[in-house]
């Protein structure tokens, strides 16, 4: 901006206005005289609309998009200074809603996160700092996420739930002593632990396949805390996903034992677990036992057995479950006709798939992304590529891919030497602001390295790194390699220092 424009902005838009005004009333004269304009005539018109134009009004009105787009263009100069020029006004719904989209995004959200803390009346939520305290626990900025928790502790924000984030991500990184120590440091943030917190800890460990360390704690505190039903089926899941049956089995009778009576929820996992260890038979016996006490099987265990009927290639039992659940006067949802159209897909019976698909959109219920995944995969296994494509074209008119269709689809065009497929793909992504996620570079990464393309390669390579986003250590490892044998160790030397500013962990695998 000029200065003319600093010290005069009222006078200077006044002037473009009076512009703008004088030279429609100079054509509106020229048409009722029967003058022909000429092609300049119009390109006048559209520089005085241009320069009358207010700066703001260009690009979206909406606050939450206007960020987006501008953290998705990974300006250079630095968000913060790009986020002031902008003028947006931030409240906190909209830096929710912001974060939330750019989850992923690693240090690009984080700078977000500081730039709107330091706006005028403006205070961070707790939901904003739990939703960037995980971001950063993603991406491995343990000493940046327990900075924001002593942040949220000096204005007493802290809660139950921001140690349960903590100790998932820590867990999902197989880092399970610290995992244990985020519980126990609770009381020193003057956060009494409770039962929501121990079962916090114990579903940690147990979906990151750490159930034999969950099992040690609760023995060891069980006393502390009155375990309920809640507590049990987070065992029995852990059990379950190890595999182990018996003692899956022995956790279920404690729980009875001790009077902890079995819910819908437990059900489910003990149907899931015999399921999974090849037992339907015994599955099917407790759903009748179900019924008998009176609790009716819910959705997911019927889309438990369809699942499993269909990897067992038992495609007519996964049929008569589906018409039976309709029958007890369930109606499926999306997670049930996602098994069914998992089960005919594993029997290559596609245009059952596709009936599958014309019946959901006729009852009303809407195929989410999983549901097109569950069928592109098995295309792509097939190489039945086109088909897949097709099916791409028609599932983004019905709902949003995610970040598995896009890494699906990229890799499908780039392991078919097709690399003009991936990047269409790439560009429609963008053209939804979807941010990337690290699979879904390092698709189109290898893909560009399979090619010797080390320029593209490079670009989003930077481009990845800039959103704060750390590549996979084989992807890294292919283009260093391109790189070496073009004898071109000025750019990786520069992409390794961009990377190693980005985070101080070892790359992920």
């Amino acid at each position: 901006m000029s200065n003319y424009e600093t010290q005069h902005p009222k006078t200077d838009s006044l002037l473009n206005t009076n512009i703008l005004g004088n030279l429609l009333f100079w054509i509106q004269t020229m048409i009722r005289k029967g003058c022909c304009l000429t092609k300049s005539c119009f390109k006048s018109l559209a520089l005085a609309r241009f320069y009358s134009s207010n700066k703001t009004v260009i690009g979206p009105s909406d606050p939450t998009k206007k960020i987006c787009k501008l953290m998705m263009s990974c300006p250079k100069l630095g968000l913060a200074a790009v986020l002031d020029q902008s003028g947006v006004r931030i409240s906190q719904d909209v830096v929710e809603k912001v974060l939330a989209r750019f989850e992923n995004a690693g240090m690009l959200a984080h700078q977000f996160f500081e730039w709107a803390g330091k706006q005028r009346d403006y205070e961070h939520s707790v939901r904003a700092y739990h939703t960037i305290i995980e971001s950063m626990a993603k991406i491995r900025q343990y000493q940046i996420m327990w900075d924001l928790v002593n942040i949220m502790g000096s204005k007493g924000m802290l809660n139950i739930e921001t140690f349960c984030i903590i100790m998932r991500r820590y867990a999902r990184c197989q880092k399970v002593e610290e995992a244990v120590y985020a519980f126990n440091v609770m009381e020193k943030y003057k956060i009494q632990p409770n039962l929501a917190a121990f079962n916090g800890l114990l579903s940690a460990l147990c979906k990151s396949k750490n159930v034999r360390k969950a099992q040690e704690i609760f023995d060891n505190m069980k006393e502390r805390f009155d375990p309920d039903s809640k507590t049990y089926s987070i065992l029995l899941d852990g059990w379950g996903r190890d595999p182990n049956l018996p003692k899956a089995r022995e956790i279920y009778r404690e729980m009875v034992k001790v009077g902890c009576e079995p819910d819908i929820v437990t059900y489910g996992i003990m149907v899931d677990i015999l399921c999974k260890g090849g037992r339907v038979d015994e599955a099917i016996k407790i759903v009748k036992e179900m019924d008998s006490n009176g609790r009716r099987p819910t959705s997911f265990i019927y889309s438990v057995l369809i699942h499993t009927y269909g990897i067992e290639n038992r495609i007519e039992d996964a049929i008569d479950t589906f018409f039976q659940m309709e029958k007890n006067g369930l109606i499926p949802d999306v997670a049930v006709y996602n098994a069914f159209i998992g089960a005919f897909c594993k029997v290559n019976k596609l245009k059952n798939v596709y009936r599958v698909l014309d019946e959901m959109e006729y009852k009303g219920v809407i195929p989410n992304s999983r549901t097109f995944n569950i069928i592109l995969s098995n295309l792509i296994e097939r190489e039945e590529t086109d088909e897949a494509y097709k099916v791409f074209r028609r599932m983004i008119k019905i709902c949003n891919p995610d970040s598995d269709t896009y890494t699906l689809m990229i890799k499908m065009f780039c392991d078919r030497d097709e690399l003009e497929g991936a990047q269409k793909v790439w560009r429609y992504m963008k053209k939804k602001q979807f941010l990337p996620s690290m699979h879904t570079f390092c698709a189109l990464i290898d893909g560009f390295c399979d090619k010797a393309d080390a320029e593209r390669a490079c670009v989003l390579m930077e481009e990845m790194i800039e959103k704060g986003i750390r590549p996979s250590r084989m992807t890294f490892k292919k283009l260093r390699q391109l790189l070496i044998k073009e004898q071109r160790e000025d750019v990786l030397k520069f992409l390794q220092q961009k990377l190693d500013l980005l985070v101080k962990e070892p790359l992920c695998d």
